[in-house]
């Protein structure tokens, strides 16, 4: 017995399988012919019926007829619980239909139940299985274990998207040809110093886990780290840049700097071009104007032309640092907490892949302060000279030239503005100066420190920019001249307006402020001096040996004929309440009496009002205060 079960022991480690161990059992139980069975069955550790099975199929041949690979022939072992109780398959049905969510006309649809919540729910309704026969049940019905995939970029996408896309991937392909560095730039996520929790796992001693914090609130010791990333696509390495500071402008165009100086200029010492794709956001946002500032700084530098190319908006995720560097780091950094700057960088320097990737980490400790404006000025400097826009989405594709342009020719001086010169002259000399030009040129210092000192009282500040260059309807000279009719001649602003082609305010606005400044040179009224008219104006002029044409008056509105309202030709949509219209319809009705009282100096007897005609002006531009003003007229009338 001990050396059959010796036997049985060798033949067991050749790795038979079920059919070939049950099949050379029987062949020995068959050697040893009666009681053999139960010999076979204590030497090899078996039951007397797997032996009994071996003779049998040894015997009937029929072991034969299976196919390849199975060791029973169909139908044995237990059966399953679908098949023993059909209400089972029904049940899990029923459960499923109240657990199943998503659109039930399309294809993709998901079960918010997990396997022991299943399994609970059966035990309620009466059936006992276990979650494995629950989940060959779920796959028989057609569901997997999946998780979410990022595939939707949202609705709203920009029509030239794929258009963008073909741009960037052929400029790739072109600098890459000629031999020119193509580097892909992006911020990573923003990580915290210290002992905070990171995803993932890693190997070590069993029950000795690292120790983290249960939150991920940032103390005063913490320091939150900015990892900017640069991809050299030809080379497949990789570039990261540590900050300290915030995420701005010149901190990305420094970590290029960086990666130049460091990598990029020995890698590509022949290079004459630079190509950066980069998204839409962040630091490098399309947008920024610093982030332009500092590019042009840096083409000046490196004596490279910088070109590039920004992915759409809501398309960042296609940006090839984010799948080939930013995912590597991300692993790198698992399942240890970033005690200090130098455990992400050595944790970054110490990302490799099999593909031959390699990456190398720099800490910048410089301040980069966050709300730095670029002016106006100097960003206009780069458009016209330094920044070459693609005829293709130029807010996306432009390149920075090292060298500026040529100044662009300047901009034509406006021109002259105000009336034809002989009118001024003519007028310049009715009001007694003889040589307007020379005058304006004493007087424009005091006159322009005034007008600034008075809007910077009205502002409540100093001028932020310089006065740019503006057309205006009258030159300053006009100006001047109709300030002078004004203080010597008493002409009217209405007369000088017509005369000079423009409306009353235009000139009083502006003249206004060269009264003071004219009358401190001398010019000022003179005592017995006539006012000038429209009427005795040609004749003044006339008198005086000047030739003046005086424009016509432009035709006047129609009028009411009850009230004269100058805007339309019916009278004013009035109220319908009674003190409203009794105070408003004695208006209309005693208007041309109360006309002739004014003009002989008298007014309307028993009335509050010694002129009426301003109920109807305030009628016109306040209801409301006229409505208010007549009711109180009224009581104190006792009408």
């Amino acid at each position: 017995m001990a050396g059959l079960a010796a036997k049985f022991t060798s033949m067991r480690k050749l790795g038979l399988t079920e059919r070939q161990w049950r099949e050379y059992l029987g062949i020995e139980a068959r050697t040893l012919g009666h009681g053999g069975i139960k010999a076979v069955a204590r030497a090899a550790g078996v039951s007397e019926g797997m032996v009994s099975a071996g003779v049998s199929d040894v015997e009937s041949g029929g072991l034969d007829d299976l196919p390849a690979g199975r060791s029973r022939r169909p139908g044995g072992g237990r059966k399953k619980l679908a098949d023993k109780d059909p209400g089972l398959r029904e049940a899990f049905a029923g459960i499923l239909e109240e657990a199943t969510r998503g659109d039930p006309m399309a294809e993709v649809t998901y079960c918010s139940l997990s396997l022991r919540d299943i399994e609970r729910e059966m035990a309620g309704r009466g059936f006992a299985c276990g979650k494995d026969t629950i989940a060959r049940m779920l796959r028989a019905e057609g569901f997997s274990l999946q998780s979410p995939a990022k595939v939707l970029e949202g609705k709203k996408q920009h029509p030239d998207r794929n258009a963008q896309f073909g741009n960037i991937n052929a400029k790739i392909s072109r600098y890459r040809e000629d031999g020119e560095p193509v580097i892909s730039v992006d911020t990573k996520k923003k990580e915290l110093t210290g002992p905070f929790h990171r995803a993932g796992q890693a190997w070590r001693p069993a029950g000795d886990p690292v120790r983290v914090r249960d939150h991920s609130f940032p103390d005063k010791d913490s320091v939150r780290i900015v990892p900017y990333g640069i991809y050299d696509i030809a080379a497949n390495r990789g570039f990261v840049s540590v900050g300290v500071s915030c995420d701005t402008g010149a901190f990305a165009v420094n970590a290029i700097r960086l990666w130049w100086q460091k990598e990029g200029s020995l890698r590509y010492p022949r290079a004459t071009r630079l190509l950066i794709t980069c998204d839409s956001g962040g630091s490098n946002d399309w947008r920024f104007r610093l982030w332009k500032d500092q590019l042009a700084q840096l083409a000046e530098e490196t004596g490279l032309v910088i070109e590039v190319c920004h992915f759409p908006p809501g398309t960042s995720k296609w940006n090839k640092i984010e799948h080939r560097l930013f995912c590597h780091i991300t692993r790198a950094w698992r399942g240890r907490p970033l005690m200090t700057v130098d455990d992400a960088v050595a944790g970054i320097a110490a990302t490799a892949t099999s593909q031959g990737l390699k990456c190398t980490a720099v800490v910048d400790g410089n301040d980069y302060p966050d709300g730095i404006e670029i002016p106006g000025a100097r960003m206009k400097y780069l458009q016209d000279r330094v920044i070459d826009r693609g005829e293709f989405h130029g807010e996306w594709n432009y390149a920075i030239l090292p060298v500026p342009r040529p100044a662009p020719e300047p901009e034509p001086e406006p021109e002259p503005a105000g009336p034809d010169p002989a009118l001024l002259q003519a007028l310049a000399a009715l009001a007694g100066i003889p040589a307007p030009r020379a005058l304006l040129e004493d007087i424009t210092p005091a006159w322009n420190a005034g007008r600034e000192y008075r809007l910077a009282l009205d502002r409540g500040r100093e001028r932020l920019r310089p006065h740019g260059k503006s057309y205006r309807k009258l030159s300053d000279e006009a100006v001047l001249t109709a300030a002078a009719c004004r203080i010597r001649l008493g002409m009217t602003w209405t007369l000088l307006g017509r005369l000079l082609g423009v409306y009353p305010s235009s000139i009083s606005d502006q003249a206004r402020w060269a009264i003071p400044v004219l009358g401190e040179h001398g010019i000022t009224a003179q005592p017995g001096t006539p006012r000038i008219t429209t009427a005795r104006l040609a004749g003044y002029a006339a008198a005086a040996g000047i030739t003046l044409t005086i424009p016509s008056p432009p035709p006047r509105p129609a009028k009411c004929p009850a009230c004269k309202h100058p805007k339309t030709t019916t009278c004013p949509k009035l109220k319908k309440d009674a003190h409203y219209s009794r105070v408003t319809t004695r208006d209309h009705e005693g208007r041309p009496a109360r006309r002739a009282a004014d003009r002989t100096g008298g007014g309307q007897t028993g009335h509050p009002l010694p002129n009426n005609r301003r109920l109807h002006t305030r009628m016109k531009s306040s209801p409301k205060k006229l409505f208010a003003k007549a009711l109180a007229i009224t009581r104190a009338s006792g009408a």
